[in-house]
């Protein structure tokens, strides 16, 4: 296919947006995840050798962006959609899995919440953050976080995925979508 004729991004279409399969929604914030705590690791990096310059402040803003928004939307939708179904499953193996999944959802949240003052100072050129409780704090976020995902993808995604039936899949992408529509609106409305 010629990249002129390519599909257009699926935000560029608030229509196309809303039949997304509620997984696709949940595998392409997992993508988001593991890529933004590569940007997480990779400001620290930036941090040890040479301090908060534009591209940090704008790295850091962006992170702050995504754990403190995205992040929560995509560990609420886990809580809305998959989250109880597979507590009902009758799976022991599973419903534990579930359970661990959900305390690491308190986990993530407490761990975030020290974190995003030190990475919200560096995104506003402020210079009191500790470069030594980012360390701290970026290795056991990041550690946890990729656990935490591994779990989902090997365990709770197959199995929900193969107990929601399509138009369920696709009311729980709509649903996702409208969260996510609503809250950039309130984004934008701040900004005014």
């Amino acid at each position: 296919m010629n990249p002129a004729q390519a599909e257009p991004h699926p935000l560029a279409n608030p229509a196309a947006v809303t039949t997304r399969d509620g997984f696709e929604v949940l595998d392409a914030c997992h993508r988001q995840t593991v890529l933004m705590l590569k940007r997480l690791i990779s400001l620290l990096a930036r941090l040890e050798s040479g301090g908060p310059d534009e591209q940090v402040r704008a790295m850091a803003s962006e992170i702050v962006g995504f754990f403190s928004v995205t992040a929560r939307l995509h560990h609420e939708d886990e809580e809305r959609h998959i989250f109880p179904k597979m507590l009902t499953s009758g799976d022991p193996n599973i419903v534990q899995a579930v359970l661990r999944l959900q305390q690491d959802h308190h986990w993530l949240e407490e761990d975030w919440l020290e974190l995003a003052p030190q990475v919200d100072a560096i995104a506003n050129g402020q210079s009191w953050y500790d470069i030594d409780i980012l360390r701290e704090g970026i290795e056991i976020f990041t550690a946890l976080s990729h656990e935490h995902v591994v779990l989902e993808e090997s365990c709770i995604y197959p199995q929900a995925r193969a107990q929601l039936g399509a138009a369920e899949r696709l009311s729980m992408g709509r649903e996702m979508d409208k969260r996510r529509e609503a809250q950039q609106a309130r984004r934008e409305a701040r900004k005014r």
